[in-house]
C-alpha cells in the first residue's frame, strides 16, 4: 500500500467546520472529494488533540505489538519465575525479535516493576510435610487454651 498525499491544512479545517455544522462524514467526504474514513480520522484526531496539524511521533514505533505485550504480561502474572530470556524466546517463536531490555521496558510500562526469577524457590510440598511431621505437637496445652475461651 503506497503512501498517500497529505491533505492541506485548509481542507482539514474545512472538514472540522462542516462537522461542527452538523454534517456527517459521508456528506463531508462527498462535498470535499475525500473518503468518509479519511474525514472520520481527521475529525477523531481533532476531537482528541484539538488540532488538525500533523504532529510528530514521540520516539520510534513499538517493536512489540499490543498482542505480544499482553502475551508476555499474562505469562509473567501466571508464572512469576519466568525469566526475560524465556520471554525473548517466546516472542522469537511468534516472529518478533527483541532484546531483554525491550521486554523489561514493556513490563515496566504495564505496571510490572521487575521480572527476574527468584534465586531460591519457595518451600516444596515435601519440605512442608517434613517440617509439619517434625514439629512438636502439644495437644494438652492446645485443648486447655480452647477450654479457656
Amino acid at each position: 500500500m503506497g503512501k498517500t498525499k497529505e491533505l492541506s491544512k485548509d481542507i482539514r479545517d474545512k472538514m472540522v467546520d462542516l462537522h461542527k455544522a452538523g454534517m456527517g462524514y459521508r456528506t463531508i467526504g462527498k462535498q470535499l472529494g475525500e473518503k468518509a474514513t479519511t474525514v472520520g480520522a481527521i475529525i477523531r484526531k481533532w476531537k482528541k488533540f484539538k488540532t488538525t496539524v500533523n504532529l510528530p511521533r514521540s520516539g520510534p514505533p513499538c517493536k512489540i505489538s499490543p498482542r505480544g505485550a499482553s502475551m508476555i504480561i499474562r505469562k509473567v502474572r501466571d508464572q512469576p519465575r519466568t525469566t526475560w530470556q524465556d520471554l525473548v524466546n517466546d516472542l522469537k517463536r511468534a516472529g518478533t525479535t527483541v532484546s531483554k531490555k525491550t521486554i523489561s521496558n514493556t513490563l515496566r510500562r504495564h505496571g510490572l516493576k521487575s521480572c527476574s526469577a527468584r534465586k531460591v524457590p519457595l518451600l516444596k510440598p515435601a519440605h512442608v510435610q517434613a517440617r509439619l511431621s517434625s514439629a512438636p505437637v502439644n495437644e494438652r496445652s492446645h485443648s486447655e487454651s480452647l477450654s479457656l475461651l
